[in-house]
């Protein structure tokens, strides 16, 4: 036998039988391995059906264990049922479309799930997890044991060799000529058009750097297809898998709905042996980057390559599965249970969601935010929320506040069991980014580990409400935001009695005055106050200089409780619902806006907001100037629109639609999820896009469009600070005329 440590990279499963394992080995050598591994998924149902399906399964040509058992259904209890265990997991899709087409009306559990998974519940492994191997001469594994933990957060960091391949264009809007190459040991350019160096070359790169992780830009869509494309019309391989036995797999694109908007997921390369991520294909890159990936990967158990493709919302899942699996759980395929019957009564009582009071419109000083820890998380964990102990009719449990159902208390449930470490290691990774300069080598890791924390937990509340859940409950659902609603109105009532003025209250957040309270200690009695109150921590997120909370444009008297900005004591700009943080906001207009709240950000106090009113006018006037004179350039006009429907699928004639036409007629589409850019123009049609590859004449800018949008964004953040009356943009044009 021999013993090998190292770095998990990699799992998936064997052709055969068993998983492969990829270790980056301590001598620096990246070891292949193999391991037994069969699998297990279970049916219910009549008895009849079972017997059925036991005749079935005994006439496929697989080897398979069959057998009578009682498990653990999360909602049910305990449940009978069949138990089929397979040698290999690579058998399991196949034959598990098979039975779903044949027996639909069996519940079937552990039937889908990924391998990585499986694998994690039994030996605590996760990606990059440091592990010791006892492997055989033939690099079976006979022993793998876990040596650091998935909530570790110094933990020693694996020995990666990174690639990076990337475009000189983006592909979609223009054509690339070359490709540029960075790693460890080298930097190159290679030319496109010129096939047999680009081949010989890259082939040649990937053999004597072996990377580990190859990084790419559109290398999911574009560039990996073509260069593989390349290698088979030339006839010269190209190792971008490691395991000779391995094949390059890939995943179709994908349009779906969730969270009221269309999301688009585009085609996926992934390879073997090594780790591929494209950086325009991976969720949330610009939140937290590769490290953000890696940790993702760590806390939810899936592979780097799959994590870094999925949704926050697919990691959650795939934590709780985890957590199931270890705790003997039954995972079912899809959620069998219903939310109960209800009156129309009951249902607008128990789903009142959160809590939002309608802010007091104008400007206010000396305002601080005081926002709960990851609010509907903590409460999920505090008061044991989860799908199997909330709705049990058993008086002896907690009700849960303002709900007609009640939590069950004595035994800790499945979702407060996964979210539990989670919040635990994203505390401690906040409390240190805090208390350490911005310097520290550490601090961009840890907040990079810290924000995929984040969309994890964002994530979870939505999941125990979601009807495709496996493990999700309204009923569930509906107690936190119960929960959370007290929980805010005790932290309110807390403030108040400390002789605070509430002049917002959103969720998990509050906005609070006090005269005389203006530093970090004034506000702590409150913290305490509220933590003691209501059990969950709480931080103070920051003390603004001046805040203006916004009315709505339709009606000055109604407050939009999401729409606001202001300037922290440090000088950091917060905005929420204003032209800055909108994706379709012109570039020209959402600079524009900026640079009036910078200027506004040098005030020290309220007062003198208004002597930084003659710099702003100067601005203003300089930027109608040059919209009227036509020296924006014509990028800063483009608007990028989410494409919501296929072309065919528009009623009537709008901007996107004569963008998508446009576009469909120079070559080009667009999936539903995508974004187009388009400008808009005079005359018919109203909007160009802006990729159809021919020059827009300057001349056809929609200038009094992009005028009115203009006016708009300096109306939003110059308005509280003047009391409206007449657009700011039309008093500009009128000094203009008056000189």
């Amino acid at each position: 036998m021999n013993q090998y440590s190292g770095w998990l990279l990699d799992i998936y499963s064997h052709t055969e039988r068993g998983v492969v394992l990829w270790l980056l080995c301590d001598d620096g050598q990246r070891r292949r391995f193999r391991q037994d591994f069969p699998v297990t998924f279970y049916a219910a149902g009549p008895s009849e059906r079972l017997r059925g399906l036991w005749k079935f399964l005994e006439r496929q040509p697989l080897r398979m264990e069959l057998s009578r058992d009682e498990r653990r259904d999360l909602f049910s209890g305990s449940t009978i049922v069949l138990a089929a265990t397979i040698e290999s997991p690579c058998a399991l899709p196949p034959l598990f479309q098979m039975l779903t087409r044949y027996f639909p009306d069996l519940i079937f559990y552990n039937a889908d799930l990924h391998v990585a998974l499986r694998y994690a519940a039994i030996y605590k492994t996760f990606p990059l997890a440091r592990c010791h191997v006892l492997a055989d001469e033939q690099d079976a594994i006979h022993q793998i044991k876990v040596l650091d933990s998935k909530w570790d957060i110094d933990h020693e960091q694996p020995p990666l060799r990174v690639l990076t391949i990337e475009p000189d264009a983006d592909p979609f809007h223009n054509k690339p000529g070359k490709i540029h190459l960075r790693s460890q040991k080298n930097n190159m350019t290679l030319d496109l058009e010129k096939e047999t160096p680009l081949l010989g070359l890259l082939g040649y790169l990937l053999k004597q750097d072996d990377p580990d992780l190859i990084i790419t830009t559109y290398g999911d869509t574009w560039l990996l297809p073509l260069l593989l494309n390349l290698s088979e019309k030339r006839d010269h391989p190209l190792p971008f898998n490691r395991d000779p036995d391995g094949q390059v797999s890939y995943r179709k694109e994908r349009s779906y709905f969730a969270y009221n908007q269309v999301i688009y997921r585009g085609q996926q390369v992934h390879l073997t042996g090594r780790l591929h991520l494209d950086i325009r294909n991976t969720v949330m890159y610009g939140d937290y980057g590769v490290d953000g990936v890696l940790e993702m990967a760590r806390v939810t158990s899936l592979p780097i390559q799959t994590v870094a493709r999925v949704s926050p919302g697919t990691g959650i899942s795939a934590m709780q599965i985890v957590t199931a699996l270890e705790n003997e759980i039954l995972v079912p395929l899809r959620k069998e249970q219903v939310e109960r019957t209800k009156t129309a009564s009951e249902l607008f009582h128990d789903d009142m969601g959160g809590t939002v009071y309608d802010p007091i419109i104008g400007l206010h000083e000396d305002v601080a935010e005081v926002d709960f820890f990851s609010m509907y998380p903590s409460i999920m964990v505090r008061f044991n929320i989860s799908p199997e102990t909330v709705g049990t009719e058993k008086k002896t449990f907690e009700t849960a506040a303002g709900l007609t159902s009640v939590v069950k208390r004595e035994e800790l449930g499945l979702i407060p069991q996964t979210l539990a470490p989670l919040l635990e290691k994203r505390f401690d990774l906040k409390s240190r980014v805090l208390s350490m300069s911005k310097f520290d080598c550490r601090y961009k890791n840890y907040k990079a580990q810290a924000a995929a924390h984040k969309w994890l937990l964002v994530t979870c509340f939505g999941y125990l409400g979601y009807k495709n859940a496996r493990f999700g409950r309204i009923e569930a659902h509906e107690a936190v935001t119960a929960y959370g609603r007290e929980v805010l109105l005790r932290a309110k009532e807390a403030a108040e009695d400390l002789g605070f003025r509430v002049l917002h209250l959103y969720v998990d957040g509050m906005w609070v005055q006090k005269p005389g309270s203006r530093a970090a200690q004034d506000f702590q009695p409150l913290l305490d106050e509220i933590k003691a109150r209501t059990s969950l921590p709480i931080a103070l997120d920051g003390i603004y200089k001046w805040v203006a909370f916004l009315s709505s444009r339709w009606n000055k008297k109604i407050a939009v409780p999401n729409r606001y900005f202001g300037v922290f004591q440090n000088g950091e700009i917060k905005t929420r619902g204003i032209e800055t943080r909108r994706h379709d906001t012109p570039a020209f207009i959402r600079e524009t806006q900026m640079q009036i709240l910078e200027a506004l950000a040098k005030a020290s106090d309220a007062k003198e907001l208004k002597d930084r009113l003659p710099e702003i006018r100067r601005l203003i006037r300089e930027k109608q100037t040059a919209l009227h004179s036509g020296h924006i350039p014509l990028e800063k006009f483009i608007v990028h629109q989410t494409v919501s429907r296929k072309l065919e699928d528009f009623k009537s004639p709008s901007p996107v639609s004569t963008a998508l036409e446009q576009l469909e007629s120079a070559g080009k589409s667009l999936r539903p999820g995508q974004s187009v850019r388009l400008v808009y123009t005079l005359g018919m049609p109203r909007a160009r896009a802006w990729d159809v590859g021919t020059s827009l004449d300057p001349r056809r800018v929609n200038i009094p469009r992009y005028r009115r949008l203009l006016s708009r964004a300096v109306d939003t953040v110059l308005d509280p600070l003047t009391g409206g009356g007449r657009s700011w943009l039309t008093q500009v044009e009128q000094l203009v005329l008056d000189l």
